[in-house]
């Protein structure tokens, strides 16, 4: 296929698995990683360019050829050939799952639009817009999917366990559809559940075109229920997606050069990714005091002597999320860069040995917490120290429930999957953060990837 033909095609039919990272400088760390299934209207060149990879790369495999590995990573092969997608059984495990676990609590029905969890549940990738695109899954029954008409033979690709896609015409409402469906697989009177990301626009057309008939619950608990403890298929393709990234940083690491820019490095890693066969998802580069603050600056930072390199990746492979943080120095590391670093180190492995089956995934960040207290770091979430949790969930979303903060009561459970990523940020200097995914097993915690053995040897 013609690169050209090929790349713009790719950009408007996969604008739902497109990332961008914008710095938004929320100080509670969050997750400031756009709406994956959404292509953000402030996404910068760079990120346009990283989404080109994506949409065209080797990892794409469902709708270009593979092509060459781009300019500067020859040597870099795929080490995603083997991983497999999803099973359509699988999916419909989940469903069968979601369907029980409504029935005992009395909901009629969940409804989903696009969005990572639409994705879970039915493998229907779409993007979110003002053009509802939505899934009524009953608790008896068959799905029911509405979606634009114009846009039925696009969302039938990947709709993976059957059931009915129902068209709405521009001049029509999908919220008298979404009733529609409801009405006939049964759900009259009963609460309908919504997931929790879902839009208020659309909660209020199906009341309005309900008449009010239905009450309108939370579907959080329901999705968690099911999401939450990952399965082995899961696992195998998380732990492809953190092969990739841990070799992208091997590479990169083995290349920067004085004078290179963040967007530079960002580049080199987001060609490697793809060489290495996964999907960029992001490639956050903070350099020297940037690294100070765990989403960056915009003041100009280049890479010298001395620069602290802090570089937080992530692609996916069909979906699933890697999340991996490194930092290490140009050149000699100063006796306070090494100290930190070794702190941090510490952090991470305390996060691993406080992780036992039934503790509350809070007590997590308690412990490391007291800890950087005792090294005269904070306290608590105060500068200069650890400003943001000790980690978050991840699986189809780089940032999911449960998290590893004070707080959470959610106890541990073999297949809950996690960051593990203590920073510690010293304003107006710099920070380092190390970060590695983990996941539950009835034996204790399991890492996708190595802890960094030292500052001299990061990767």
């Amino acid at each position: 296929m013609h690169w050209t033909i090929s790349l713009a095609w790719s950009i408007k039919r996969q604008r739902g698995h497109l990332r961008s990272y914008a710095r938004m400088g929320r100080p509670d760390g969050g997750n400031v990683r756009s709406d994956p299934y959404r292509l953000g209207a402030s996404m910068r060149r760079r990120d346009f360019l990283t989404a080109a990879i994506a949409a065209t790369g080797a990892a794409s495999t469902a709708f270009v050829p593979a092509m060459a590995a781009p300019p500067g990573v020859t040597g870099l092969t795929s080490l995603t050939t083997g991983a497999k997608p999803i099973s359509v059984e699988e999916r419909l495990a989940r469903i069968a799952k979601l369907q029980r676990l409504m029935v005992d609590r009395k909901i009629g029905a969940l409804i989903l639009e696009s969005g990572s969890s639409l994705d879970y549940f039915t493998g229907v990738q779409w993007h979110r817009s003002e053009r509802t695109t939505a899934a009524v899954i009953p608790a008896r029954g068959d799905v029911v999917v509405v979606t634009p008409a114009f846009e039925v033979p696009s969302v039938r690709e990947t709709l993976a366990v059957g059931g009915e896609v129902r068209p709405w015409n521009e001049h029509e409402s999908p919220f008298a559809l979404l009733v529609g469906a409801l009405r006939d697989r049964g759900v009259t009177s009963a609460p309908i559940a919504f997931e929790s990301t879902t839009r208020l626009f659309i909660v209020d057309g199906v009341r309005q075109a309900s008449a009010g008939a239905y009450q309108v619950v939370s579907g959080d608990a329901l999705v968690k229920a099911v999401r939450l403890i990952k399965s082995p298929a899961e696992l195998a393709l998380m732990q492809a997606a953190s092969n990739v990234t841990l070799a992208a940083l091997r590479h990169v690491h083995g290349n920067v050069r004085p004078g290179m820019r963040p967007d530079e490095i960002a580049a080199m890693t987001d060609a490697a990714t793809v060489a290495l066969g996964g999907v960029p998802g992001f490639a956050l580069v903070l350099l020297n005091e940037a690294s100070a603050y765990p989403h960056g600056s915009n003041q100009p930072q280049t890479l010298r002597e001395g620069s602290v390199i802090l570089m937080d990746v992530g692609c996916t492979v069909h979906g699933y999320q890697s999340d991996i943080s490194r930092t290490w120095v140009m050149g000699k590391p100063t006796a306070k860069q090494r100290k930190v670093w070794d702190t941090v180190k510490r952090g991470q492995e305390l996060a691993l040995k406080t992780a036992t089956l039934g503790t509350p995934v809070g007590t997590i960040d308690d412990v490391v917490r007291a800890y950087y207290e005792k090294e005269g770091w904070g306290p608590a979430y105060r500068l200069p120290g650890l400003p943001h949790r000790t980690g978050h969930g991840i699986g189809l979303d780089g940032h999911e429930p449960p998290y590893l903060v004070h707080g959470d009561t959610t106890p541990l459970a073999p297949g809950m999957c996690f960051s593990d990523e203590p920073g510690i940020y010293i304003p107006g200097e710099f920070g380092i953060r190390l970060e590695d995914c983990w996941y539950m097993t009835e034996g204790g915690p399991k890492l996708f990837t190595g802890l960094a053995r030292s500052i001299d040897d990061p990767i």
